[in-house]
């Protein structure tokens, strides 16, 4: 067991503690206690938003902590306004239920590795769904001053705001965060609560619920929003999302974002999403500054992370398609790993789309983007600068696509990996 003062100190070394509710929270930490936080299920996955949050509790559950992961089946019907500059859009009860299993599932699959207090997982559905509404007005709203929730910062952005403002759902939505809090307390003796720095004032509204509603002393505590060295929001990428879901974001590609983080980010990431001492980081930061050579940095978060999200055998995979793109080594590619590609590792053209005795490979490759021109694919040609599956292409070739892709030159009887010059690549499939 952690000592309270240890474990708020570790976090706040490595960044993580943005605001914290109570002088004596130290103190209370120092026995084992339920610590919660909360996952709305506006998707049918979690992405790398959520790992800041996922990696909180887990980190309270290596200290000696209990944690609750509480899916928002019923908030998640009405949708957090927290700083966002517009409603978001209800789904449909059914779907949302659907999203709700999946991210139960994925959440006790991260969180339990390796532990001995096993994470709780909640469904606030199961004490809201079938809330009365004068229970609701009698019981918790009149605990809430409108003055006080309006002066909220995520609140007041919203009514300052020209345009739609905020609508009585989502204004009432802090109002039934705070009761997930209670309830908890009530049910499981829950005392702490962690969110993202936006999640402040629905926070507080739980310690005042609880406070007035169960005669308890709750706390809470904030991660800070995590943004790049160039002030731009964390997760945002060009070609979209990163989920945690292996079918929605290939451990490959996930893989890829963690080694393309930047230089200025990537020592405060290792502290933020791997779970290395400090010390170690600030030991690795001094080799690559030292080497002055390309950093290894990169290398060791994408790792660190991937490992935590897809396991080992994944990583593995993601490591062998990274070192067989970059040594034209495409024989050492295993089925599984084509597929990692296919889906959103590279351009991928599915060949039942073309008839192939009417195209010719500069076609095709014009055509994916991954040349200019004709006359830069023929250019190539010359040099010997394509390949396929590992096998150069020659000019004559390159007008016979009958027999450059026959199921016999493929690769376990579907694949081509066509690589255009140093660094281009696309993936070619019958199916």
């Amino acid at each position: 067991m952690v000592n309270g003062e240890q474990l708020l100190c570790s976090l706040k070394e490595r960044g993580l503690l943005y605001q914290k509710s109570g002088d004596d929270l130290a103190d209370h930490l120092d026995k084992p206690r339920t610590v919660y936080c909360g996952f709305d299920p506006t998707a049918d996955s979690l992405h790398i938003g959520h790992l800041i949050p996922l990696l909180m509790l887990k980190r309270f559950q290596e200290a000696g902590h209990r944690p609750i992961a509480l899916v928002g089946g019923a908030t998640g019907m009405i949708g957090d306004p927290s700083f966002k500059a517009n409603e978001r859009q209800l789904n449909s009860e059914e779907i949302v239920n659907e999203w709700a299993i999946r991210l139960e599932s994925q959440i006790k699959d991260l969180i339990n590795q390796d532990s001995e207090n096993e994470v709780a997982i909640e469904n606030n559905s199961n004490w809201l769904a079938d809330l009365n509404v004068l229970d609701f007005l009698r019981d918790v709203g009149k605990h809430f001053s409108i003055n006080n929730l309006i002066s909220k910062e995520s609140v007041k952005q919203r009514i300052d705001r020209d345009g739609e403002g905020i609508s009585f759902t989502e204004f009432a939505y802090s109002l039934v965060q705070a009761m997930d809090f209670a309830e908890l307390n009530r049910r499981m003796d829950c005392s702490v609560q962690v969110g993202g720095s936006d999640q402040w004032g629905n926070i507080v509204s739980g310690i005042d619920l609880n406070r007035r509603q169960n005669k308890s002393q709750c706390y809470g505590l904030t991660v800070p929003l995590i943004t790049k060295a160039d002030g731009t929001k964390f997760g945002k990428t060009e070609s979209g999302t990163i989920w945690l879901n292996a079918k929605k974001t290939s451990p490959y590609t996930f893989y890829q974002f963690w080694l393309g983080v930047a230089d200025e980010d990537v020592y405060r990431f290792l502290r933020f999403f791997t779970f290395l001492s400090v010390s170690a980081i600030s030991s690795i930061k001094e080799k690559d500054e030292f080497k002055n050579a390309k950093p290894v940095a990169q290398s060791i978060l994408a790792c660190e992370v991937t490992r935590f999200v897809h396991g080992q055998d994944q990583l593995d995979a993601a490591k062998r398609i990274t070192d067989a793109l970059f040594t034209d080594k495409s024989e050492v590619l295993q089925k599984e790993d084509f597929e990692q590609l296919a889906l959103d590792g590279l351009t991928h053209i599915t060949l039942q789309d073309i008839d192939i005795s009417e195209v010719t490979l500069s076609r095709i490759l014009v055509d994916s983007g991954l040349a200019k021109s004709g006359k830069e694919v023929k250019d190539a040609l010359l040099r010997g600068s394509i390949l396929i599956n590992g096998e150069l292409v020659s000019p004559e070739d390159s007008f016979n696509l009958g027999k450059l892709l026959s199921v016999e030159s493929s690769a376990y009887g579907n694949y081509f990996l066509v690589k255009f010059g140093k660094k281009k690549y696309l993936l070619l499939s019958f199916s």
